[in-house]
């Protein structure tokens, strides 16, 4: 038997069991298993995750742990330097060896939106999945102002310093938050959206419910808009294809 796994929390409405189930049944992989591991705290990972299915190949990894998982990789020479997160965790003889898929289901799914005048992102949150955002618009060479409820660690604007201008300079949004996610269908990141344009490209990380929010007032303003559907298929195969060679 082959385990994989996902860690975070809480994994109510995961996407990567689904994906992997479908996957293990599509292909006729029968000694292949997916499991959730909802953790409530990074420190469960030992007794309650490695320590109790010794037989586990890989893990992913998602909110709130893809930082906090760090001090517990025995190797992290796979995770592209400035990059401080991992989603992707391959197990070797009982070490843990890390790595970031996000940014390359990121990039592979952002790119194809951009536009000549696309130069400037505002990034909503600061968490885990933030640090592939950051990585992929430096390697583009598209400058970003990290927007959070109060300045720390990176970011460089809060939700209050938000107005027209800053909406005119900056023609991509990046929502990394939680704000829209089934089942709080309802909410959205607090922006002007009054100031979007025809111009703006809106990507959602979240991908439950396919259109959130965010995106709808980007949509009826003619805005791109994309969500992360994409982005969680193209890092789930690349964590399978590190977990099996």
């Amino acid at each position: 038997m082959r385990r994989y796994g996902l860690i975070g929390y809480p994994l109510a409405q995961s996407f990567s069991k689904k994906y992997f189930d479908e996957k293990f049944e599509k292909e006729g992989l029968t000694d292949c298993r997916f499991d959730n591991f909802p953790i409530a705290s990074i420190d469960e990972l030992l007794p309650e995750v490695l320590n109790a299915y010794p037989d586990l190949c890989g893990l992913a990894v998602t909110i709130p742990y893809k930082q906090q998982v760090l001090p517990f990789l025995h190797s992290t020479a796979n995770i592209p330097e400035g990059l401080t997160a991992c989603n992707c965790i391959k197990i070797i003889s009982g070490k843990l060896h890390g790595y970031n898929t996000d940014y390359i289901g990121f990039e592979k799914s952002f790119t194809p939106f951009l536009q000549p005048h696309h130069t400037r992102a505002l990034v909503l949150g600061n968490g885990g999945a933030t640090a592939a955002v950051i990585y992929v618009l430096k390697k583009l060479n598209i400058g970003y102002d990290i927007v959070s409820r109060r300045i720390h660690d990176q970011s460089t604007l809060t939700y209050s310093d938000i107005d027209k201008k800053v909406m005119e300079e900056h023609t991509i949004i990046i929502n990394t938050t939680p704000l829209g996610m089934f089942p709080a269908n309802d909410s959205c990141p607090a922006i002007p959206y009054e100031f979007i344009t025809e111009r703006h490209f809106l990507y959602d990380l979240v991908y439950n419910p396919a259109k959130t929010l965010f995106l709808q007032q980007g949509e009826k303003r003619g805005a791109t808009i994309k969500n992360g559907a994409d982005m969680l298929i193209l890092q789930a195969e690349e964590n399978w294809r590190i977990w099996n060679h």
